[in-house]
């Protein structure tokens, strides 16, 4: 959808909800342009394989039905020409891809999913449920990407079929089979979708954000068996109390229960020379055992705070932007989580637009920061 036709639909749309499905208004789908796509299982079902080994070396061991959408994936310009795939991390339910889109495509990035979506979906009907595929009008015209690919042998313990319906029958009577439920577009949803519905994308626009996402991709095992070593210290807390205020919260609340807590507040006006004084001031305190307590938002409350993370000190930070369930800490701040010496608190709810930080919610930032370090 473009940008004028967003605007005209603007008043029709209903109450705008948090997704992180949400496309990009002004982004030409079509055109040249590189995505990191993410796609979650339906009820993020643990389909695709587990990871093993421990935080220092993980490794993840697909399913055939893993290795068939792996396999779809790195299909991709085989049917699309214009499309440069770049890299992909499979997960127990859920994938990262980042693709090029080197030329414009015929149709929009979406169409192109869609067919992906398709090739997967016989894969789990053939794998998982143990069923042909059955050929609709919808998959007629949208190439399949494993329809060249050979079907992987399938051990017995990853076929799994639940029946939800009794198949008894009263004796003496006659029961027409079940008939399939089918989409708009004619494809089989008995069983529902191996994926759930749409797909998170994230667009390319600076310098160094690719080496970023192929850094996540890479650590993405390690990061799962991080969580699950410490899984109190990764789940979004909600409705945390702190004086008369709310957070949500990611990592070790029992810092606020540390006697030597202190604020960083640093105006804007400090010189480079001023601003490392106030570095080394509270080094100083923290290796007193301080913790130390900061929205991290003016130059020199974001020195000082790198600082301190970089040597090791316990950190707690307040955050603009709220979390989704999901939330979790990037790079080396997970490392930070699981050694127990960082908590981020959110006392707002998350929010999916990049803007800016207001006058208003940084004074109320710091107001927090100051009320946690005396409750």
């Amino acid at each position: 959808m473009d940008k004028e036709t967003f605007e005209k639909q603007r008043d029709f749309a209903g109450e705008k909800r948090p997704s992180m499905n949400r496309r990009c208004v002004e982004n030409d789908y079509a055109g040249r342009r590189m995505y990191m796509i993410t796609m979650v299982t339906e009820g993020r079902r643990k389909l695709f394989g587990e990871v093993t080994g421990t935080s220092d070396a993980p490794r993840m061991e697909l399913s055939a039905l893993g290795q068939a959408v792996e396999r779809e994936w790195w299909g991709i310009p085989n049917y699309y020409p214009q499309i440069e795939i770049r890299a992909m991390q499979m997960m127990p339910d859920h994938f990262h891809g980042v693709l090029f889109v080197r030329e414009r495509l015929p149709k929009p990035l979406g169409h192109v999913l869609r067919s992906f979506k398709v090739g997967c979906n016989r894969a789990y009907r053939r794998l998982v449920l143990g069923q042909p595929s059955v050929p609709s009008a919808f998959s007629s015209s949208v190439p399949s990407l494993s329809s060249s690919l050979p079907s992987p042998s399938v051990p017995s313990s990853s076929v799994r079929y639940v029946a939800t319906e009794s198949q008894h029958t009263q004796p003496g009577l006659q029961q027409e089979p079940p008939r399939p439920k089918r989409d708009r577009r004619g494809e089989d949803r008995s069983h529902g979708l191996l994926f759930a519905p749409n797909y998170n994308d994230k667009i390319l626009l600076r310098e160094g954000q690719l080496a970023v996402w192929l850094n996540y991709l890479r650590d993405n095992p390690r990061r799962l068996l991080l969580k699950r070593e410490h899984p109190d210290l990764f789940r979004v807390q909600r409705n945390l109390t702190f004086g008369h205020q709310t957070f949500s919260a990611i990592g070790n609340r029992f810092l606020l229960s540390r006697p030597q807590r202190l604020q960083v507040q640093c105006s804007r006006r400090l010189t480079t020379a001023e601003i490392q004084e106030r570095v080394n001031h509270f080094l100083a305190v923290a290796r007193e055992g301080a913790v130390l307590i900061s929205p991290s938002i003016s130059p020199g409350e974001k020195t000082v705070m790198r600082a301190a993370f970089e040597a090791g000190f316990p950190l707690v930070i307040l955050k603009e932007n709220g979390f989704t369930d999901l939330a979790k800490p990037g790079g080396a701040s997970m490392a930070a989580c699981a050694e127990g010496r960082l908590l981020l608190l959110a006392p707002w709810q998350h929010h999916n637009e990049q803007t800016p930080i207001t006058r208003g919610q940084c004074l109320s930032l710091n107001d927090m920061a100051r009320m946690l370090c005396k409750g």
